[in-house]
């Protein structure tokens, strides 16, 4: 009986970890009156926020650190956007997503550095770009996604570890007047042998399914 009670405890333990660290999703309730009007989607640079370990802070110089930063966000908006346009084949997407070549292209026209583009406005962004809508991403990580040992992905976060962990956050905002229509949160977390390819896999694997943009939304 003691064996039963305990083993019924962990179950519910594992349950409760897996509801804590699952995805959190908003869509705004009038999506449906924007999705029509909208044709095109950019993806932009994602927000990196790297929290060095000390021994690597202590190697690393401030701009070395945001170098590594707007590389790994630039990685993540190469492969956020190569995600979408795969699963877009699969589920029929009803908007187009901008090649991003041609919004970094024009953002470096605009003279918007990367490192700038939280302090513009979404429909300042959209308007540049010429879009529908903009698709950002915030990613903070305890370590560099780039260098081959960041984080595992799991759906539990802390199950190797709380210290490799990365917070992720995509938000959509319409054009007009920059009204947040989705957003989507998730906590990736685990050891080593990992990547930024890895990683978005299990974001956009998870974000997909409830990806606003489908015939049916």
């Amino acid at each position: 009986m003691r064996v039963s009670t305990l083993g019924t405890l962990c179950i519910a333990l594992f349950t409760l970890l897996l509801t804590a660290c699952g995805p959190s999703i908003y869509l705004a309730q009038d999506f449906r009156s924007y999705a029509p009007k909208h044709k095109t989607v950019a993806i932009l640079p994602a927000f990196v926020t790297m929290q060095l370990r000390p021994n690597q802070a202590k190697n690393t110089t401030p701009e070395q650190q945001r170098e590594m930063e707007n590389k790994s966000g630039m990685d993540f908006q190469e492969k956020i956007y190569a995600w979408l346009l795969r699963r877009s084949q699969q589920r029929g997407y009803t908007v187009q997503f901008q090649d991003v070549m041609q919004t970094n292209a024009r953002l470096r026209e605009s003279q918007i550095p990367v490192a700038e583009l939280r302090s513009r406005t979404p429909q300042e962004l959209a308007k540049i770009l010429g879009v529908d809508a903009v698709l950002t991403t915030s990613v903070r990580t305890s370590k560099p996604m780039s260098d081959g040992a960041a984080v595992a992905v799991g759906l539990i976060a802390g199950a190797w570890g709380a210290t490799n962990q990365a917070n992720i956050t995509v938000n959509i905002h319409e054009s007009d007047a920059g009204k947040l229509l989705w957003k989507y949160d998730y906590v990736a977390a685990g050891s080593v042998f990992s990547s930024s390819e890895t990683v978005v896999d299990a974001l956009m694997r998870n974000a997909s399914k409830k990806f606003p943009y489908t015939p049916k939304s």
